[in-house]
């Protein structure tokens, strides 16, 4: 390689830097948008939820809660239009509730915080994605080659993701917040503690199957945050259901947030759908990574932690389809269950990387 050439290596991945130190500014004033939305779409009096589980008629304010459409007609006259109410039966077939308008909703001056914390999650996006590919171009190979690189495109696969369930018209505005929110937290760990200089790779590292193997691994692991995050928030909204199903009120915070999510019923879905996509993708990553070791150590398997630990993530999340499948494990039981499997994969991404050595330890942090 030439003088000139390095120089020009080194420029692409300070470019790349950039770019990701960018993003993050990027990400934190679309935190912000997303805390204004919830904080001025505020609904103080929702009784939707209370209402359908109490099998009462909706009162006025509750009827005022309800998110609206605007639509300005022809002369220039604006009407309001009930968005359609979604009810779905829980997992258990005991409540029929309906489902929250997904974020803030509730006022005009809420959703265009809304709108605004999208765009800039989308331009964040666009952003770290662009550092992605620079740090690619620095040293022309896979930009996934240590935990920094996996980090940085992991985030980036997230938002992506979760800016594709968008543009399908899914109803995941709700994901916004919790989802910057972590990548924040994912890209902050990135740069302080995992960054590795762009160089290149050892040579058992130089194959097609880093494209193929790590890359499904990236795309799986963002889809099942994406789960997870489902799951999360599934239990408290079942738990906040539980209590306006007995008869306890809870407190106008807990409320005002909690109304604003789908019911207990679609995140137990919406988990399931999601984890329930992307396994067969997981058992793919497995058996391709299988294939790269035979290429490159002579053996298929080898009981490497990195090795065992795939595997027993793969089993957590074949138990939790294989149970809500056959044995009717579907709610609670089914939420902690994939937030186990998922605590498998990060451990398998953290701790094992960390913590414990292997054959994959030699890509360093």
């Amino acid at each position: 390689m030439t003088p000139l050439a390095a120089a020009a290596n080194e420029n692409l991945a300070e470019i790349s830097n950039y770019l990701i130190y960018s993003s993050m500014a990027v990400y934190m004033l679309a935190f912000f948008a997303h805390i204004a939305e919830w904080t001025f779409g505020s609904r103080s009096k929702v009784a939707r939820t209370a209402a359908a589980l109490t099998g009462a008629k909706e009162t006025g304010a509750a009827r005022a809660a309800a998110p609206a459409v605007q639509v300005r007609g022809k002369a220039g006259a604006t009407a309001v239009l009930d968005q359609p109410k979604v009810t779905t039966r829980s997992a258990a077939g005991i409540r029929d509730v309906p489902d929250g308008p997904g974020a803030a909703g509730g006022t005009v001056q809420g959703d265009l915080y809304g709108r605004i914390a999208v765009s800039l999650t989308a331009l964040a996006f666009l952003v770290e994605a662009g550092g992605v590919v620079a740090r690619a171009l620095s040293v022309q190979r896979a930009p996934w080659g240590n935990m920094y690189e996996f980090s940085i495109t992991f985030s980036t696969v997230a938002v992506g993701a979760y800016l594709v369930l968008l543009a399908l018209k899914k109803n995941v505005r709700w994901l916004g917040l919790i989802l910057v929110t972590t990548v924040l937290l994912d890209l902050g760990i990135a740069v302080t503690w995992l960054y590795t200089d762009s160089d290149q790779l050892v040579p058992a590292l130089h194959s097609y199957w880093l494209w193929i193997h790590v890359s499904t691994a990236i795309f799986c692991g963002a889809v099942f945050y994406i789960g997870a995050a489902g799951a999360v928030l599934y239990l408290f909204r079942d738990s906040y259901e539980s209590q306006l199903e007995a008869g306890r009120t809870p407190g106008k915070f807990r409320t005002s947030v909690l109304e604003r999510l789908p019911s207990a019923a679609s995140l137990d879905k919406f988990s399931y759908r999601i984890n329930a996509a992307v396994f067969p993708l997981w058992t793919f990553t497995i058996i391709a990574g299988a294939i790269w070791a035979g290429d490159a150590w002579g053996r298929y398997w080898g009981w490497d932690p990195k090795e065992v630990w795939s595997f027993v993530t793969w089993v957590a999340y074949a138990c939790y389809l294989h149970a809500r499948a056959t044995a009717g494990w579907k709610g609670r039981k089914a939420a902690y269950l994939a937030l186990f499997a998922f605590a498998c994969w990060i451990w398998n991404y953290y701790g094992v990387n960390i913590l414990l050595s292997g054959k994959h330890s030699y890509a360093g942090v």
